[in-house]
């Protein structure tokens, strides 16, 4: 048995001796570098490519077997343009375990690679002729393991180009080193690249370090210790940082995936503001049939005017890869500055959702304390690529303008160009459901009781109903955006029963017009501006007002007072001080082009009726009215009758809202009053003369 063995080594021996005397002899007599010639030729005859050798070509054949190659270049098809080259490489292949019909790669090293790859407006590429299928097959396959001691790849740089669309994609300064990959070994991995881009815009340096474990038999795969770094500019963000770490492994036979305390962090800035954005995942289980998770955390701060953070936290998620879900959720905020309410705001959600991928499909529930409010919502999403948004909300009351900033009242007036009106965000958005608001306050204007429905589709959206309770009042009525083209707004509104002077001091600081009753509104403005919109004005409008005042001037007191004038009109500003009383004012507006005409104003008081017309330019904020007021002799005028037979003068209101100038012609006062006085005269004589006759008949029939 001893002889057997013995004389098996010495046989085995004695090959693997002559193996190694032939390697050695093909080594020092063969030179690669003599047929280079040969292989430019063929790659040319076969592949229409320039290939070009600057470098020397080195064999080695032990203990291993491998090559070396120098600088090397290869041209576009057809054309000297370069597409690819390398200043070095070496690849070996251990040299034992070919004795046993196995390929077991050693060491793969490059240097200096550069590759353009094109995609031309047609759709091909420059590289189409070299993926084309040889017209032979090899039917045997050799079995090649991996067991690479090291793969080291520097100074590498890949473009790619599309033709058609512009975008260009580089990943320079790629570098790449390992420690020995093999099945069942932990092998440290050492990443770094640049990546730039212009559609979208980014200039990032990514570097990247883990431990990696494979079984490729088996198709097992374990990242430990993985640590993620990537900073630079993406879109308009600059200083952008992104950090991620934890452990991911994954059975693909199986299709069984997780993590283990995995977090990723990203910040950077825009503009003034700083963003960052954090996700938790302590455990993350996927299977072929099911998902969870525990305790992750999504967080996300904004830092600017004001310092805003908010938390997404679930306990547990359940479901499977393509549908899961949460029957608990706790969503807060935390928001810090000077212009909030006390400086700082808190508020707590609670809530559920579920995610359907086949379905696509996201239905979230939330309810608790949001801002300074209390709000039940119910929002679904249906489809991912054009999302259809469906919601239903309560809330128990909300005052926009303590998150509004603060106008200035010592700034300056913005000289510039009027900011245009964006409403792009419509053309998007598929939107429809109910909001119902307690008790709101927005630009100073309080309503209660806010009901609407809102539809939004294909840059179309329409508020109808809306009804809400309003200065004593009510309002119903229906508002419609078109932002398809130039903004469109149409405006159909019914005012009943509200406090005209309480409304338009907080809507406008207007406080020219007191009444309680009804205001009417149809219609449509367009234009790209709010001056524009203005200016386009078109409808009409109506008021119906009770037991109210005209403020700025005394009408009725002007007129006593200039009894003793000669016929001469006088102009003043408005006396805040002074008002002119009603019990009834009516008027109707035909709006045109931002200019509100009326022909039927009647206003009435027990010494006073006024009627008139004129414009009121909404454009320009400016008006030209001319009202003819009729002054009662007495208060037996006040009976109901609309002829009172008192002295009527024309009153001229025109100018800016801001400077309203009123005119009375005192002049046809004057005529208006002889004029009186001369009827006055005819009926006395009229009168006279009717008695005498009368005393006259009774003397002939007696």
């Amino acid at each position: 048995m001893n002889k057997i063995l013995k004389y098996t080594l010495i046989g085995t021996g004695s090959v693997v001796g002559v193996a190694v005397a032939g390697v050695a002899y093909l080594a020092a007599t063969f030179d690669p570098n003599d047929y280079k010639d040969e292989i430019v030729k063929a790659v040319k005859d076969s592949k229409q490519r320039d290939l070009r050798i600057d470098g020397d070509i080195t064999l080695s054949f032990f203990p291993n077997i491998g090559a070396n190659l120098g600088k090397v270049s290869l041209s576009e098809f057809k054309s000297a343009e370069q597409f690819a080259a390398i200043e070095s490489a070496r690849v070996s292949l251990a040299l034992m375990p070919l004795f046993s019909g196995k390929a077991v790669v050693d060491e793969v090293a490059v240097s200096g690679l550069q590759a353009t790859l094109i995609k031309r407006r047609d759709g091909t590429t420059n590289i189409d002729d070299l993926l084309s299928k040889s017209e032979t097959k090899t039917e045997q396959k050799q079995q090649v393991e991996f067991d690479i001691a090291a793969v080291s790849i520097e100074k590498t740089a890949l473009t790619y180009r599309d033709e058609g669309t512009g975008a260009q994609y580089a990943i320079k300064d790629f570098n790449l080193h390992t420690g020995r990959i093999a099945n069942g070994v932990p092998s440290k991995i050492d990443l770094a690249a640049v990546v730039q881009a212009n559609q979208p815009k980014l200039d990032i340096a990514t570097q990247l370090k883990t431990t990696l474990t494979f079984d490729l038999d088996k198709q097992l795969y374990k990242l430990e210790g993985l640590d993620l770094q990537a900073n630079g500019a993406a879109l308009d963000m600059q200083g952008l940082k992104l950090q991620a770490g934890g452990d991911v492994s994954a059975d693909v036979s199986a299709q069984q995936y997780g993590t283990q305390n995995f977090v990723v962090k990203a910040s950077g800035t825009k503009g003034k503001d700083t963003f960052e954005v954090a996700l938790d995942a302590p455990k993350i289980a996927v299977t072929k049939d099911s998902f969870s998770g525990d305790r992750l955390a999504l967080s996300a701060r904004l830092s600017g005017a004001n310092d805003i953070t908010a938390t997404l936290s679930l306990p547990s998620i359940q479901g499977n890869a393509r549908a899961f879900g949460s029957k608990v959720l706790t969503l807060s905020f935390d928001a810090k500055g000077d212009a909030l309410p006390g400086k700082q705001v808190k508020s707590e959600m609670k809530g559920s959702f579920a995610f359907d991928a086949d379905k696509e499909h996201v239905d979230v529930e939330l309810a608790g304390g949001l801002l300074q409010s209390q709000v039940k919502a119910r929002v679904a999403v249906n489809g991912f690529a054009d999302p259809a948004i469906r919601f239903d909300v309560d809330v128990d009351q909300f005052d926009a303008d303590l998150y509004m900033p603060k106008k200035e009242a010592s700034a300056p007036k913005e000289s510039g160009p009027e900011q245009p009106i964006d409403l792009s965000a419509l053309r998007g958005l598929n939107l429809e459901g109910s909001l119902r608001i307690g008790a709101l306050k927005v630009a100073n204007v309080k309503t209660s009781n806010l009901k609407l429905e809102m539809k939004a589709h294909n840059g179309q959206l329409n508020v109808a109903p809306l009804s809400a309770n309003l200065y004593q009042g009510s309002v119903n009525g229906s508002i419609s955006v078109n932002a398809q083209a130039t903004p469109v707004i149409a405006v159909n509104q019914m005012l009943s029963g509200v406090d005209i002077a309480a409304l338009t001091k907080d809507a406008a600081d207007f406080d020219t017009l007191e009444g309680r009753g009804n205001v009417g509104m149809n219609l449509t403005m367009r234009g790209d501006t709010v001056s524009a919109m203005k200016q386009a004005l078109n409808g009409t409008m109506s008021l119906n007002l009770a037991d109210g005042a005209i403020k700025g001037i005394n009408i009725a007191k002007k007129l006593r007072d200039a009894q003793g004038m000669l016929g001469k009109a006088q102009t003043s500003s408005a006396d805040s001080a002074e008002k002119t009383d009603f019990s009834e004012l009516k008027a109707s507006f035909k709006v045109n082009n931002g200019v509100a005409h009326n022909d039927d104003l009647s206003l009435k008081s027990p010494l006073l009726r006024l009627t008139g017309n004129g414009d009121i330019d909404i454009g320009r904020d400016s008006m030209n009215y001319l009202a003819k007021a009729t002054l009662a002799k007495t208060l037996e005028g006040q009976g109901g009758k609309d002829a009172v037979g008192g002295i009527t003068v024309p009153v001229r209101v025109s100018g800016p809202f801001a400077d309203l100038k009123y005119t009375l012609d005192f002049g046809s006062m004057v005529g208006e009053a002889a004029k009186q006085k001369v009827e006055a005269k005819k009926e006395e004589i009229k009168t006279r003369v009717q008695e005498q006759l009368k005393d006259s008949l009774k003397g002939l029939f007696r």
